[in-house]
């Protein structure tokens, strides 16, 4: 096995995938450090202080046990950001042996801390991969040391079950992933689409059809390349790669591509060696791998029997560590758009239909007229939530039944009522800056984007039809009626 693993042959990738990594932390900690406070702050959405009276270290271990402020919160991610930084620019990577693994796994820490009181804002399989990533880098061993079989096999591990996993989900649940038709509809019903999505959708069929075949391809087969001998390792790995970077370009899924990326870089080696003298591991770092590679073994036996399951569990990890998940994405594709726009009113009459205003979020679709943003490699946690609302909403042609509503909704409805500042401060546009609204509403589309001759004519890159109320005109003082009789 250590030969697959020759130690020179990985020192770039190596030194590669830690500063990618490190990048990548260091983008996970600036999106907590911008939203955790008013998504799970102490007056969040959903406060991590209620949901820490509700559980224990033994079962959602972090440090916010100890106790929890968002200033506490804030130094967390500022202090995660620092150690990212030394990560990203390769200043750990020069440290003493000791000092690289107690970084590495201090970082791991502090993003746990966060993920395990992050609820559903924080329940995206992303996090669990950046995790666990982060906790094996941790016995990569710093620049001067050669590098481990160890590491790099658990890592490899990890990105074939991402993959295969991804693709299994797939062959298990949509049929248009087996009839290849699923990205006929995928570029414009996706979460986040991008500037180019648009493009990608009009595509012509044959093109569609070929991205289905090549993912299916990529996530199906290239898979057990990773653990053949060189160069087909490397080819299998240059594949996955090719294929992550066109999801890229075409759409926004906070780290959850560049991560995959990253893991591949692992499956390449070095050309030539590089002119550096590394020296050997000591006995003791030698043995806490082995005790690592035990580890990943054990906690591997569930994700194993989950990739032959025919209920294949989808971002599922069965520890509260986070180590050795079990990954996948977009088992089905949803056939059409809908958005939850939300608007306001100054006016006291709620039936005045020319005083509602929208609000606008920073990535997801809103005026018609507006190209999405590429925000990727960041994650924006809010507009996430909300494209997943119109999933507990039933539509019968013209119709809809909505089933109920998330608390954390209606806490930001709530907020939008008493113009929070600290919540639109994730907003793009609030137009009702100078005094709060005395009504707000959530309204349900569906949304297309404009066809080519659409779009000559008003430049507009979407078009909506308006479906029905998701959530009826609320005023404070009737919210605050209501939970208080709740």
């Amino acid at each position: 096995m250590s030969e697959l693993f020759s130690a020179p042959h990985y020192y770039l990738a190596r030194l590669a995938f830690e500063r990618s990594l490190g990048a990548i932390y260091f983008v996970a900690f600036l999106s907590a450090y911008n939203q955790f406070t008013a998504l799970l702050g102490e007056k969040g959405l959903l406060p991590a202080p209620d949901y820490l009276k509700l559980t224990t270290f033994k079962t959602s271990p972090g440090l916010f046990h100890w106790k929890y402020s968002d200033q506490i919160l804030s130094y967390t991610c500022l202090a995660g950001m620092l150690l990212s930084l030394l990560i990203a620019s390769g200043l750990l990577g020069n440290a003493p042996i000791v000092i690289h693994m107690v970084g590495w796994l201090l970082v791991y820490f502090l993003y746990l801390s966060i993920v395990n009181v992050g609820q559903e804002f924080y329940g995206f399989g992303w996090e669990t991969m950046l995790l666990e990533a982060g906790f094996f880098a941790s016995f990569m061993g710093p620049s001067w040391v050669t590098p481990s079989w160890i590491p790099i096999l658990i890592l490899r591990w990890m990105l074939f079950r991402t993959e295969l996993g991804a693709g299994l989900i797939k062959l298990r649940g949509d049929p248009c992933w087996r009839d290849l038709t699923c990205l006929y509809y995928h570029h414009e019903t996706q979460p986040l689409p991008n500037p180019l999505s648009r493009f990608f959708h009009h595509a012509p069929k044959w093109f569609h059809r070929s991205g289905v075949v090549f993912s299916h391809f990529c996530q199906l087969v290239a898979p057990f390349g990773l653990f053949l001998p060189q160069p087909l390792a490397g080819i299998a790995g240059s594949f996955l790669i090719i294929h992550q970077l066109i999801l890229v370009i075409s759409g926004n899924y906070s780290w959850l591509n560049w991560l995959t990326i990253v893991l591949g870089f692992f499956a390449i080696s070095n050309i030539n060696s590089p002119d550096i003298i590394l020296q050997n591991r000591p006995l003791w770092f030698e043995l806490i791998q082995y005790a690592v590679l035990l580890l990943a073994l054990v906690l591997s036996y569930r994700p194993l029997l989950n990739l032959f399951s025919p209920r294949q569990f989808m971002n599922y990890c069965w520890n509260r560590w986070h180590l050795v998940g079990a990954y996948g994405a977009f088992g089905s594709v949803t056939k059409e758009r809908y958005e939850i726009i939300i608007e306001g009113s100054d006016s006291e009459d709620q039936h005045d239909e020319t005083s509602w205003r929208e609000y606008g979020l920073k990535g997801k679709p809103g005026e018609l007229d507006r190209i999405p943003p590429v925000v990727a490699p960041y994650h924006l946690r809010l507009d996430w939530m909300i494209w997943f609302l119109p999933f507990s909403v039933l539509v019968s042609g013209k119709q809809i039944y909505v089933r109920g509503h998330h608390l954390y909704f209606i806490r930001l409805m709530m907020k939008l009522l008493r113009n929070d500042p600290e919540l639109l401060k994730l907003f793009r546009v609030n137009p009702f800056e100078k005094s709060p609204p005395k009504w707000v509403r959530a309204r349900f589309y569906h949304y297309q984007f404009t066809s080519r001759e659409e779009y000559q004519l008003n430049r507009n890159i979407w078009k909506r039809e308006l479906l029905g109320d998701y959530c009826p005109p609320l005023s404070l003082k009737g919210l605050l009626q209501f939970t208080n009789e709740r």
